[in-house]
């Protein structure tokens, strides 16, 4: 285990990256965004996940990688919602039309404190001020990041608020497991019976559709390759896991033929918005120098429904005084 100054940002806060190990797992993640930074499995030459060597190209270039959006991950539309009776209008950082992963200044975008840190383990928090990105009420978050026995990289994110407000906290790393230039022929499967259509704008339309004869099934693993009338499907949709948090339960499996990993994923939440990368292609090198062109990387990211509080039907994310949102989620790499 290591602490070390990574960088600094624009108002001149230092970044520090601490490094954790155990379980055959190496990771290394920053206080900028609590951001797993680099993800290692030992034997496998390439990262495990997509990334950048140095602090800078995570403000300038980064699409989310390994970060950690918040107050609420995924889109809300218009940036506007309504909480027992009163209206909030959140700041619109998607073209000017919607309002994604918190905001201009969400939580995956500023830094954290180191509050712990041991061999195989590292503990970040951040308070989230009345009013941030039009949030209501202060909230409190805290990322647990844990190398556990058997491959597994579990993430806990911890949220309490003074004020009803919505708390959705999600992890957003690309994985890719054989270092190929697309994941398009790694296998997936998720466990969703159903997912939800959107619009032009990514946003939900309201429709719960069953994937049933659909390109959205993956109940049985198939390859994420699937091509329709105008090429590459782009998935960029919320599976819908369930209508409640639950007791942590295996949701997705992903699988490279090439290489003979495999990442099961276990969660709590409701929701898994599957991003297959297709917008991926920052213009400066990723981790060792590879060049990240669409579909260079996958997310798997748990959560709550987007554009929950404008759909009552939704699995939601209101918090409120009192409560506790506890968000569980393990990656549990194997190997044929």
């Amino acid at each position: 285990m290591a602490v070390e100054e990574f960088g600094q940002t624009q108002d001149g806060e230092t970044v520090h990256r601490v490094t954790i190990a155990g379980g055959g797992l190496t990771a290394r993640i920053m206080t900028w965004g609590a951001t797993l930074q680099e993800l290692r499995l030992d034997g496998h030459g390439a990262p495990l996940t997509l990334g950048f060597p140095d602090f800078a190209s995570y403000p300038a270039h980064s699409p989310y990688f390994g970060q950690t959006p918040g107050r609420h991950a995924n889109r809300i539309a218009g940036g506007r919602f309504e909480l027992d009776g009163v209206s909030y209008q959140l700041d619109l950082n998607e073209r000017g039309v919607t309002h994604l992963h918190g905001g201009q200044a969400g939580t995956g975008k500023r830094v954290w404190r180191l509050d712990s840190h041991g061999a195989d383990h590292a503990v970040f928090s951040i308070v989230d001020p009345d009013g941030q990105s039009g949030y209501p009420g202060t909230m409190k978050i805290e990322a647990r990041y844990e190398l556990r026995p058997g491959g597994c990289m579990a993430i806990t994110y911890t949220s309490v608020t003074d004020r009803p407000t919505l708390a959705n906290i999600a992890h957003h790393s690309y994985f890719n497991l054989d270092g190929s230039d697309t994941i398009l022929d790694h296998d997936l499967m998720i466990a969703a019976d159903h997912y939800l259509p959107v619009d032009a704008d990514q946003i939900p339309t309201g429709e719960i559709r069953p994937v049933a004869g659909t390109d959205f099934d993956f109940r049985e693993m198939r390859p994420i390759r699937c091509e329709g009338p105008d090429g590459q499907v782009p998935y960029d949709h919320n599976f819908c896991i369930s209508r409640e948090r639950a007791p942590a339960r295996t949701i997705a499996l992903a699988r490279s033929m090439r290489s003979g990993i495999a990442m099961e994923l276990r969660s709590t939440e409701p929701g898994l918005q599957f991003y297959s990368g297709f917008k991926v292609s920052p213009s400066v090198p990723g981790l060792e120098g590879r060049t990240y062109g669409p579909y260079a990387g996958f997310c798997l990211e748990t959560q709550s429904w987007p554009d929950s509080p404008n759909h009552p039907g939704f699995a939601g994310a209101v918090l409120r005084p009192g409560e506790t949102r506890v968000q569980h989620t393990e990656h549990l790499f194997m190997r044929d």
